[in-house]
């Protein structure tokens, strides 16, 4: 039985990732998650008992650490989550940002160098550590064209600067120490459990509770939308069949605007709550100030994904947003339970000293 260790698997798209890998796979998980704001032990609840899941609560800087459990558990490939991924909050912190996706991937890389080249022949041929990053290293975009994986970094914010960074790193430590790496750099992701400062759960939790719905500037900002049952696929995909040393761009061929995106979420909410005292939930837009350095447009182009793996996403956007809305609809609790903590739904990232 393969083990892989994942490494930020209780926030969004790791804890999405673990329970799909455990629910469609005979597979061992060593889960590390330092817990920050958003990683939510409630969501693996349902692996919680399961034996082939194993959680650990500690940091990818922890050097002895992560040495350890690459020993302890023999681990045939490493996933790496671990990131701080929200702009705005690098906007008023970058510090973290550096600290973790930076330095954290430094030190996951090292030690994994050190223990992988211990392994025996076989052991270390068939040894993988798949990055997991974003398509905002690439920057913005201007009205036509996508990003290629040969497209020139470009990162606009702090947290797009930390990845960038994290993914020079993983691609030296493969063309200096032939580490064997993949890298995956992906759109906008949406879906279940994501921490509700980000669009998508933010206009859910406001929109019940008759709040304003703010959109930055005048809403034309585009991003692809990736559902992100589709992108852990297309991670599994990558972990068994990507080249080492190569990269795989991951979309959802959904390009929409932001006002658009609120738009349909809220049409959505107004069919499935048609007793909502804030119908239509469109009257509630509000547009604000726009984010200090907000890139215009994102867009993938997954074709070499597309052509080499045979991935391709299987959720439009309409269809991905409607099972994303009623996935909260229908777990008020663990929203309840996330929104307790230090975050209430204020705005982040306005980038004043």
């Amino acid at each position: 039985m393969q083990t892989i260790l994942v490494t930020g698997g209780a926030g969004f798209i790791g804890g999405n990732f673990v329970l799909q890998m455990l629910r469609e796979r005979d597979i061992r998980i060593v889960n590390l998650d330092k817990l920050t704001y958003a990683g939510n032990p409630d969501t693996l609840a349902s692996v919680r008992t399961d034996p082939r899941h194993v959680f650990v609560q500690g940091d990818i800087g922890d050097r002895s650490l992560v040495s350890a459990l690459l020993r302890e558990h023999a681990v045939d490939a490493v996933v790496n989550f671990a990131a701080e991924s929200h702009v705005d909050r690098s906007i008023d912190g970058p510090a973290a940002f550096i600290e973790t996706n930076v330095l954290g991937t430094f030190n996951l890389l090292d030690c994994t160098r050190d223990y992988w080249a211990r392994l025996d022949t076989d052991a270390r041929a068939a040894f993988r550590f798949l990055h997991v990053s974003t398509d905002e290293v690439y920057g913005s975009l201007g009205p036509t064209g996508a990003f290629t994986e040969t497209t020139a970094y470009a990162p606009s914010s702090p947290y797009s600067a930390s990845k960038a960074a994290s993914d020079h790193l993983v691609r030296a430590w493969h063309h200096t120490y032939g580490l064997p790496v993949l890298t995956t750099n992906c759109s906008n992701n949406y879906g279940p459990y994501q921490f509700p400062e980000k669009l998508i759960p933010l206009m859910i939790a406001k929109a019940q509770a008759g709040e304003p719905l703010p959109i930055y500037g005048d809403g034309s900002n585009v991003r692809d939308w990736l559902y992100v049952e589709d992108h852990c696929r297309a991670i599994a995909r990558v972990l068994e069949a990507g080249r080492p040393g190569e990269v795989y761009n991951i979309g959802g061929n959904s390009e929409k605007s932001n006002l658009e995106v609120v738009d349909t979420l809220c049409a959505l909410l107004d069919a499935a709550l048609p007793n909502a005292p804030h119908r239509p939930h469109a009257q509630l837009k509000q547009f604000v100030t726009d984010r200090p350095g907000h890139d215009k447009r994102y867009a993938i182009d997954a074709s070499k994904l597309q052509r080499e793996l045979g991935w391709t996403p299987q959720e439009t956007f309409e269809s991905g947003l409607e099972r994303t809305l009623h996935w909260y609809l229908d777990h008020q609790t663990w929203m309840r339970r996330v929104m307790d903590g230090s975050y209430r739904g204020q705005r982040l990232g306005i980038g004043s000293p």
